[in-house]
């Protein structure tokens, strides 16, 4: 093989590898390098001499677990997931209810204007949280909103959405507001996918619209349900930007009222990165392990049933 020959030879064999780097580094920097200082800083604390004060006086040593003993019987943030807990027992099956509710909707032959209907239901996924947030927010102000308004030109009683448990219901409906439509386009491309001809025999053998869906189109769409799931769990255990842009609203809502904003409070707030780190690694484990768990509970039921 002369020389020309083995530098295009060599060349094709390396132009994956060329096309690979840049996400590649993009990854290192802006995914795996943070993570891991995160974990480095997790094991480290500031350590004073004196009273602090001059060139040596605060040194950063090797803490152990101690900023993780921390942060375990911190009640703060144990308080912070379980009020996660109850806000997404609320989000996640109202949020994928309704989409999968409007995908099978779009399914359907007899429906109108299903391009427009399609654009409606998908558009506030794409405004971004804290403008849904702030735009929720102010409706839910007595002073401002116009709900309460005709509410009380009507007689009838106005709720307080910005304290205690109704707190929770107008936190959830921003998510379930922007997230209903990321989850309906998932689980209507599935259903999309599956061949007319399913659904043609299933009109000759008497089955109704409602029939169908329940018999075959939610099941043959059970992947897309599992994915969406797993993407509300995850977007779930971080919530962040909706409480915060709505706490100056509110004095109901505290600055660790989610572990990501008690991560926040102790990093900027209290200054002090070690402890913040040593949850923020907390939370990304707990996800980790939910979501590999529920993966694994969906993949060996899916297993059971084709066996069946």
């Amino acid at each position: 093989m002369t020389r020309a020959r083995r530098r295009s030879a060599y060349g094709v064999k390396s132009a994956p590898y060329a096309f690979l780097a840049p996400a590649t580094v993009l990854f290192l920097l802006f995914f795996a390098l943070p993570i891991g200082y995160a974990l480095y800083l997790s094991f480290r604390r500031t350590e004073v001499k004196g009273l602090g004060l001059g060139k040596g006086a605060r040194e950063e040593i090797w803490a152990g677990f101690t900023n993780y003993a921390g942060a375990l019987s911190d009640s703060e943030l144990l308080h912070g997931a379980l009020r996660i807990l109850g806000y997404g027992a609320i989000v996640v099956p109202v949020m994928l209810g309704l989409a999968l509710l409007f995908a099978l909707l779009l399914d359907t032959d007899r429906i109108r204007l299903r391009g427009f209907s399609r654009l409606a239901i998908f558009l506030p996924y794409a405004i971004p949280g804290v403008v849904a947030a702030l735009m929720w927010g102010f409706l839910y102000l007595p002073d401002v909103s116009p709900f309460y308004y005709l509410l009380d030109r009507a007689g009838l009683p106005q709720p307080d959405l910005l304290d205690g448990g109704p707190l929770y219901l107008a936190l959830a409906n921003i998510a379930v507001w922007g997230g209903t439509g990321f989850n309906m386009i998932v689980i209507y491309t599935s259903l999309r996918a599956i061949p007319a001809e399913v659904f043609e025999a299933a009109r000759l053998d008497g089955c109704s619209q409602l029939q169908i869906a329940l018999r075959i189109k939610i099941p043959m769409v059970a992947p897309s349900l599992v994915l969406t799931f797993f993407f509300s769990i995850i977007a779930t255990l971080q919530v962040f930007s909706e409480p915060t842009t709505l706490k100056p609203l509110t004095n109901s809502l505290s600055t660790t009222w989610s572990p990501l904003m008690k991560v926040y409070q102790d990093a900027f707030v209290n200054n002090d990165i070690y402890a913040a780190a040593a949850q923020a690694v907390i939370i990304a484990v707990a996800t980790l392990v939910l979501s590999f768990g529920f993966l694994r509970a969906a993949n060996s039921r899916t297993q059971k049933g084709d066996s069946r």
